[in-house]
């Protein structure tokens, strides 16, 4: 039964056909059996039947134009006085089709057609000849019925599949716009990584080779200092380790966390350990704090260390071999300010710049994104009287 319903509904021209020949073999017995007089009657009768037939048969292919057959077969009827048989039931199958799928001033016809035909039909033929007005009215109103209930019921389908349309139509564009929203959160994601990677591998690994590089020099004369740091060396390997399994691990999907693999995400408590860390390096850094210490939100205090972080890696790559460094941060009511000054020698121009130059400036373009997205500002550039300078303010509500 299935396979017979998917068919039809694959051949629907050839489902109209099949019941268009129905109607004119049944308006050809109707013919046979004498319903129609001899003569003129009867010749017109055997066109109007073909007509009608041919209505059903190419309804759904040509529907406006099947309807002005459709009227025109019954001007003719009128004309000719070919009394409305079995045939004019195509009338209520092309009226319903109209409505269903046809043009808007076809389906406004039909209607019209469908409110008239009756009362047309009643005056060219009486129902009961010499029957009272009242008796008229109504053998015309209960005419007039069916033809409307099938213009009724074509328009409230037309309605049904318009309203699905647009269903199917809206789904489709939040799907558009689901399968864009994820692609825009994976490339956010993947520079929130990318920015995380940056800063642990260029700040950690150049305190190793400044480490290294000391070892090397000190190896012969002094052995204690050497010792120290690759002491400096290991605990900084460890901490780049800890920080590389906690960003990688964002990216595991469905294993199951190992103990100690994670660590927290850094904070503004612990930038006093990185001035440490880098004071161990060789680096003199002054250090100070204003304002009431207070929790901040977590995407502002892990900016304000990762720019910490930069501008003090910043200023070993850059600064020169005397270069010193101050970091200041301000408490404020409505935000958290820092600024980090050294006095070496500075970037070239082009790293602190938007967009950095060919690749080299991607610590200050992540510095800037950071600070974008927890709606702060940030001012880089070249300090009075030599050096570099890094001001930026965090606000502590997210901009709206």
């Amino acid at each position: 039964m299935q396979r017979l319903y998917d068919f039809l509904r694959r051949h629907p021209t050839g489902v109209d056909v099949f019941w268009a020949v129905v109607l004119l073999g049944l308006s050809g017995m109707s013919l046979a059996s004498g319903m129609y007089d001899a003569g003129r009657e009867e010749i017109v009768a055997i066109p109007v039947a073909f007509g009608l037939s041919t209505v059903v048969a190419l309804r759904r292919r040509l529907p406006e134009k099947m309807l002005l057959l459709a009227i025109a077969v019954g001007l003719c009827q009128l004309l000719f006085d070919v009394r409305p048989g079995i045939g004019n039931f195509a009338m209520l199958v092309i009226t319903f089709t109209v409505a269903t799928i046809g043009e808007r001033w076809a389906s406004r016809l039909a209607l019209v057609c469908s409110l008239s035909a009756a009362a047309l039909s009643q005056l060219r033929w009486e129902a009961e000849p010499g029957g009272s007005w009242p008796q008229q009215v109504f053998v015309t109103v209960i005419m007039t019925v069916p033809f409307v209930l099938a213009w009724v019921m074509g328009d409230s389908l037309r309605t049904r599949r318009a309203y699905f349309s647009q269903l199917e139509e809206r789904a489709a564009r939040l799907e558009r716009e689901r399968e864009a929203q994820s692609k825009v959160a994976v490339a956010a994601e993947r520079a929130r990584i990318a920015r995380e990677l940056h800063d642990v591998v260029a700040h950690n690994v150049s305190v190793m080779v400044v480490q290294a590089d000391g070892a090397a020099y000190v190896m012969d004369t002094a052995p204690d200092q050497a010792r120290q740091a690759l002491t400096t060396i290991s605990s900084t390997g460890r901490q780049a380790l800890a920080e590389m399994r906690r960003l990688l691990g964002v990216l595991r999907t469905g294993d199951a966390p190992e103990s100690g693999e994670y660590v927290p995400q850094p904070d503004v408590e612990q930038i006093e350990e990185l001035i440490e860390q880098v004071r161990r390096t060789g680096l003199a850094v002054d250090f100070k704090v204003e304002g009431t210490a207070r929790p901040l939100p977590s995407g502002v205090e892990l900016t304000a260390y990762r720019i910490v972080q930069e501008a003090l890696t910043n200023t070993r790559k850059h600064g020169g071999p005397d270069a010193g460094a101050s970091v200041r941060l301000v408490y404020f009511d409505d935000g958290l300010g820092l600024l980090v000054e050294d006095d070496g020698r500075g970037a070239a121009h082009e790293l602190y710049e938007d967009g950095g130059a060919d690749g080299a400036g991607h610590g200050m373009i992540g510095m800037r994104e950071r600070v974008g997205m927890v709606g702060g500002t940030l001012d880089a550039g070249p300090r009075p009287g030599g050096g570099f300078r890094i001001s930026a303010l965090l606000p502590l509500k997210p901009a709206e």
